[in-house]
Order: structure tokens, then C-alpha cells, then sequence
């Protein structure tokens, strides 16, 4: 089975294709929309700011695929900045309209007692134990690094948060559409194994690390 790692020019590639060859599954990077739908799965990565890779995305037409990806139920993960594009605007340095897949708006970090950005590791609080991407698993630890986090507007889309100063989204999922904020290719053993369940949720086999 072939899982597309979206290749819009802002994204960790490479430790996201390798994550998921250990997990046994081909890692296929591409730009090309018919290799993107269809393969068994897709994940969208994303380093950087939001305004700047929306700006990649509609000028390589791959916000179009991602959407209709989405509207044809295709497994989508979209990880850290990924996440984030999936919503429907961001303040990142101005305003910036979003992929719009999940009703929400991306905001950054209010000051308080905290640094900005966000960089280590933090627990996750599941909050929808029975959804398929978390079921069996146990909560723990993730690596996060950023400085904007995600206000869903529906709660049922929340699936897990961490507390930093603040409860802080850290999945969301609706359908075959979800989101991890952290990066779960750097995440340890629970980074692997959620990584691995959205594999399951794509028709693969894999098993917990």
C-alpha cells in the first residue's frame, strides 16, 4: 500500500517518509494529484508559517486535491503546520484563509507564564478514547514545537489536548480527516503508534511499536 506525503516545498519530508517505511508502509512523496488520490492514505506535513504555504499550495493546485481528497473520504493526517492549513483561517502574521476542510481559525499564543513558541514535550489528554486514530492506546507524551494553535469550532472535532498555560489542541479528527499538531515521527513510541493507527484507518496492517 502506497501512503501520499504531500510535496508542496514546506514540509519535513523525509523523517515523514521514513516514519512511515518503519511503520511498513511505502512512503510515496509526490506533487501529482493522481498519485495523491490514489494512494491508500495521505499526510500533509508542514514547516513554517501558514500564509506562506497556502500561498505554495493554491499556486501548485494541491489545496484543490487535498479538498477533494477530503470530500471523497480519503484517510487525510495533516501534521503540525499541516494541521493547521486543514482549518479555515490563521492570524500568522496577518490574515490568511485556510484549506477550510474543518471549521476553526488558527490564533497564536496569548502571553502568560509560558515561552513562545511551544517546543517540547508535552502529555496528551484524549478525550475521545474510542475514536479509531486513539483506540487501545494509552496516553503520554509528544514533541510539539510552535507558536499558533488551533480553536476548533465544533468540539466533537477536538480529540486530544495538552495544558500549556491553557488547554491546547493537540488531534483533532472529523471522518477520514485528522490532525496532529505535535510531531508524531518525532514523538517516541506513542508518536509511532498514533502514526501507526492512521495506517490502520488507510487498510494497513501495522502494529503498535
Amino acid at each position: 500500500m502506497a501512503i501520499a506525503i504531500v510535496d508542496y516545498g514546506m514540509g519535513n519530508l523525509h523523517s515523514v517518509s521514513k516514519a512511515v517505511e518503519r511503520l511498513g508502509a511505502e512512503a510515496l512523496v509526490t506533487g501529482d494529484r493522481a498519485e495523491i488520490l490514489n494512494a491508500d492514505g495521505i499526510i500533509l506535513p508542514g514547516v513554517g508559517a501558514f500564509g506562506d504555504a497556502m500561498e505554495h499550495l493554491r499556486e501548485s493546485g494541491l489545496g484543490e486535491v487535498m479538498k477533494e481528497a477530503a470530500a471523497a473520504e480519503r484517510p487525510l493526517l495533516g501534521i503540525c503546520l499541516g494541521m493547521q492549513l486543514l482549518f479555515g483561517s490563521s492570524e500568522e502574521h496577518g490574515q490568511h484563509v485556510g484549506l477550510g476542510i474543518l471549521p476553526g481559525r488558527v490564533i497564536r499564543f496569548a502571553e502568560g507564564d509560558y515561552k513562545v513558541p511551544h517546543m517540547g514535550w508535552n502529555r496528551l489528554e484524549f478525550l475521545q478514547k474510542d475514536n479509531p486514530l486513539l483506540a487501545g492506546l494509552a496516553e503520554g507524551h509528544v514533541y510539539f514545537v510552535h507558536s499558533y494553535h488551533v480553536l476548533p469550532e465544533v468540539k466533537s472535532d477536538l480529540l486530544a489536548v495538552t495544558d500549556y498555560g491553557q488547554p491546547v489542541t493537540a488531534i483533532v479528527g472529523r471522518g477520514s480527516v485528522y490532525g496532529m499538531q505535535f510531531h508524531p515521527e518525532k514523538s517516541g513510541e506513542l508518536g509511532m503508534n498514533l502514526l501507526g493507527q492512521f495506517l490502520k484507518l488507510c487498510g494497513h496492517t501495522s502494529t503498535l511499536v
